[in-house]
């Protein structure tokens, strides 16, 4: 299975989550994106489910020289989530990586202001909660999301992709109330080879898709 490019991976993904919806599983839903891949696939979902759409901004921490490598994840104002054991194997220290963090933190206080403006986040507690992205890899940028949500208290908390690895899916379970992952292909090498079209989302197609998405349920 191949997408056309990240709406059509939407679309697909909210036909899947709608069958859930019809089981009174996503109830008062509202369905939360990572920027900036998980926009686009993010509002099919919500245009599929007639619910509300955000973000919610996380941000990968990558391994020094090789940034693409997720070595950890920080979302809101919580603390860094790092991957033990791969510290430990590289020889890394959290102290090492602070600038890292700290280079991170900016940029997703950036795109929250960006993204959201004064307007508050949303009210999650007690809510069905679908955290979506176009695809995971390793994983750790959605753990940190997940958990950052968690604390918030969802009445459900439901992780949703169009295609992630088999290791990702299987470590991310434990997180969430649910995991609709349409595409677990054992030859997984990267997001973006089961994408036909996988160019860079920018900020103002986020932008865009979120104000689009408010106008139309306003």
């Amino acid at each position: 299975m191949r997408f056309r490019d990240r709406r059509h991976a939407g679309r697909e993904l909210g036909a899947r989550l709608t069958e859930w919806a019809g089981d009174g599983d996503l109830v008062n839903a509202l369905v939360l994106a990572l920027p900036r891949g998980g926009v686009p696939v993010a509002g099919e979902v919500a245009a599929a489910l007639g619910a509300p759409l955000d973000v919610v901004v996380a941000r990968k921490i990558g391994l020094p020289g090789h940034p693409e490598t997720g070595i950890g994840a920080i979302a809101g104002e919580d603390p860094p989530l790092f991957d033990r054991r791969a510290l430990r194997m590289l020889d890394l220290s959290e102290d090492r990586l602070g600038p890292d963090v700290a280079r991170e933190r900016a940029e997703l206080h950036r795109r929250e202001l960006l993204y959201r403006g004064d307007r508050p986040a949303p009210e999650v507690e007690g809510r069905a909660v679908i955290l979506v992205d176009d695809g995971l890899a390793t994983g750790v940028t959605a753990r940190a999301a997940l958990r950052h949500l968690r604390r918030r208290r969802p009445d459900r908390l439901v992780l949703a992709v169009p295609v992630c690895s088999p290791e990702a899916a299987a470590e991310l379970r434990a997180e969430a109330d649910g995991l609709v992952c349409l595409h677990q292909p054992s030859d997984f090498r990267s997001v973006g080879q089961w994408y036909e079209r996988f160019e860079q989302t920018g900020d103002e197609e986020v932008s865009r898709t979120l104000r689009e998405h408010a106008e139309a349920g306003s």
